[in-house]
């Protein structure tokens, strides 16, 4: 049985922050530094959830101690308060960080022991399953093409689809995929949107109103970005009356902070919506984004579940998008993706004819709209 390799803090270290630049997919970072894409997902979390303890008490560092000082420790406190230390320092976080952070080399737990501290299995530390392969990596655009099309097709109707289409496979499969790529299927069934566990979900605020103004409401919503090889995802900010994209990021994970990011800076650009209205992802049930919004005095309104038509406006803009930018490239890199993106979403806010607005591009009727509602006031023009 061949020995696991370990890998030093800063090779973990270096691997986060390639993940945090966004330039390379999952895939392609664990194929680049030969590990599994879990363990990429893992160190980009713990940095992220890490990073503000550099700036804590003024941004002084803590006291370094070094190798004889934790011998002496060790030989004074034993086995039972490294155990404790040990706990103190990563019970806090979340189970796949933790599963990350054990250490092959402590010098007094083992990793039977320390799997066994943080409740997580053992055999789970040692499991290396292989990445996306490149016929998962077509079937997934193939999935995505087709839930574009009839987005109510659950897993067995797209398995009954594919196979149609000549492909060999089966509903486990298909099932695994389609959660990888976050597409639920618009009927109503129990249990389709479920958020992380313990988050708060609000009520469906949009049902009867009418959005008469920009900033009453606004939508926001994640989607899946095909790549050459690997994927992404795109959150995007939308003002519901206007239909105008006001802010959007990409990112290689599904953490909520490239969510929190989107939205704080269509807040800086346009202030705070009346009412912000998103699906029961755990990226919007967070503490994060629900905190940032009940600050601002920001109602939160969500879908319920398997309601596609209730945030039909943010759908109705990836369907655009995909078919008139994303599905005629072939990305390499997250700054190609990125740049395709901008560049389309330019063209769509201030261009493109948009047929409920009586073909006038969004950000035109966005403007005309602001300044029939607040006549008195200068307002800085945003693209």
């Amino acid at each position: 049985m061949s020995k696991r390799k370990q890998h030093s803090p800063e090779f973990k270290a270096k691997v986060a922050l390639e993940a945090l630049k966004g330039e390379e997919t999952v895939s392609e970072l664990a194929s680049r530094f030969g590990i599994h894409p879990t363990m990429i997902h893992q160190w980009k979390r713990a940095l992220l959830e890490g990073a503000s303890g550099v700036f804590e008490r003024g941004g002084r560092k803590r006291p370094e101690i070094d190798d004889e000082q934790v011998k002496d420790l060790h030989a004074k406190i034993g086995e039972l308060a490294v155990a404790n230390d040990f706990l103190s320092r990563k019970l806090a976080l979340g189970r796949e960080v933790r599963r990350g952070m054990i250490e092959p080399d402590h010098p007094v737990l083992s990793i039977g022991k320390q799997c066994t501290l943080l409740s997580i299995a053992r055999s789970s530390f040692y499991y290396t399953p292989k990445g996306e392969t490149e016929i998962n990596l077509a079937l997934m655009r193939r999935i995505d093409g087709q839930f574009l099309e009839t987005p109510f097709f659950g897993v067995r109707q797209m398995t009954w689809h594919l196979r149609n289409e000549g492909h060999v496979i089966n509903e486990k499969r298909v099932r695994r995929l389609m959660r990888l790529m976050g597409l639920m299927p618009i009927y109503q069934k129990p249990n389709t949107s479920r958020p992380a566990k313990g988050h708060k979900i609000w009520p469906y605020l949009l049902k009867g109103l009418r959005v008469e103004r920009p900033n009453q409401a606004w939508a926001a919503d994640i989607t899946y970005l095909p790549m050459r090889r690997g994927f992404l995802y795109l959150v995007a900010i939308m003002d519901w009356h206007t239909r105008k994209v006001l802010a959007w990021r990409i990112s290689n994970t599904l953490e909520a902070d490239f969510c929190i990011e989107a939205l704080n800076e269509a807040v800086h650009k346009f202030g705070p919506p009346e009412i912000m209205n998103t699906d029961q992802g755990s990226q919007f049930t967070s503490f994060a984004w629900t905190d940032r919004l009940r600050r601002m005095g920001v109602r939160i309104s969500m879908d319920g579940k398997g309601r596609f038509l209730d945030n039909i406006f943010v759908e109705r803009l990836w369907r655009t998008l995909k078919y008139e930018c994303v599905y005629l490239h072939a990305w390499e890199t997250g700054s190609q993706a990125r740049a395709g993106v901008r560049e389309w979403v330019d063209f769509y806010n201030n261009r493109r004819p948009h047929s409920a607005l009586g073909g006038k591009p969004p950000a035109v009727i966005y403007w005309q709209r602001i300044d029939q509602n607040q006549p008195d006031q200068q307002v800085q023009r945003v693209a």
